[in-house]
């Protein structure tokens, strides 16, 4: 099982989030289309946020947004644009979005990722390193870099940081996208020191584990990922991380479900000479 990291067993089992847990609360979701970015977007609107969906694919993000609105207690709206292609400009030009429509940001869950699969680092090219730095690691600095003058004003402001299997185990063959989610833990643990001023600003790493979901059927196809939690089943622990509940907690790094070694290892990639 994974170590030094905040335990979960009693959010798991116990933890029981509040109907206006996030009332009035304007929560920004990346990837917010499919998956457990889908599933967080439709619990923090159930619990009174508003929703900012953030995605590449309008198509699926107006699925997500009819979803909330049937809620009939919180509202959403779709924002599109291409993380890999984030600049300070555009990060800024996001900002000034939210800041204009809806006056705070009160939250951001960085859930988009990509990954190419498995693969050797001696097949990596410097395009494919580049993307996978820029999607995983570096857009979402950017993004809460753009977005921090509406944090710091909110009076309770989360920003929860998605880490991966691979990232707190690294393993052969998960590369890039390995070592940008590693990175992703480094980053939290020196924001959340830099941050200790702002008593009302936290940050923390989320690692889901092996769920069924779109990504999980990308990196290992063929597998039979039935038995494994579906994302709705971990949404206390998002919960949990966005709401007051969790606000002197920072820096931590927030396992959802039990994680082992072989879980870390198993990959769709044979191994051979290269």
């Amino acid at each position: 099982m994974i170590t030094n990291t905040f335990q979960l067993e009693n959010i798991n089992n116990n933890y029981s989030a509040h109907q206006d847990l996030l009332k009035n609360r304007v929560i920004l979701v990346t990837g917010a289309g499919q998956g457990l970015g889908r599933a967080a977007a439709v619990a923090y609107a159930k619990h009174g946020a508003t929703v900012i969906l953030h995605g590449r694919k309008v198509e699926k993000l107006e699925g997500v947004f009819d979803e909330i609105e049937a809620i009939g207690r919180a509202s959403a709206i779709i924002l599109t644009f291409d993380l890999a292609e984030i600049t300070d400009e555009s990060a800024a030009a996001v900002a000034d979005a939210i800041a204009s429509q809806f006056g705070r940001l009160d939250g951001i869950l960085h859930n988009a990722a990509w990954t190419y699969g498995a693969m050797p680092l001696a097949q990596h090219k410097l395009e494919q390193w580049q993307t996978l730095m820029q999607v995983n690691l570096l857009a979402p600095v950017t993004l809460t870099r753009a977005c921090l003058p509406l944090l710091l004003d909110a009076p309770d402001a989360s920003v929860i940081m998605t880490s991966e299997t691979h990232g707190h185990f690294p393993k052969a063959y998960w590369g890039g996208f390995a070592v940008a989610k590693a990175g992703v833990e480094t980053l939290v643990k020196i924001q959340s020191e830099e941050w200790e001023l702002y008593p009302n600003l936290r940050i923390n790493t989320l690692i889901p584990g092996p769920v069924n979901s779109p990504q999980r059927a990308k990196t290992h196809p063929g597998s039979d990922n039935r038995k494994l939690s579906h994302p709705v089943d971990l949404m206390r622990t998002y919960l949990f991380l966005m709401g007051p509940d969790s606000t002197k907690i920072s820096g931590e790094t927030f396992v959802c479900q039990e994680i082992t070694t072989t879980d870390a290892q198993e990959s769709s990639y044979q191994k051979k000479k290269v």
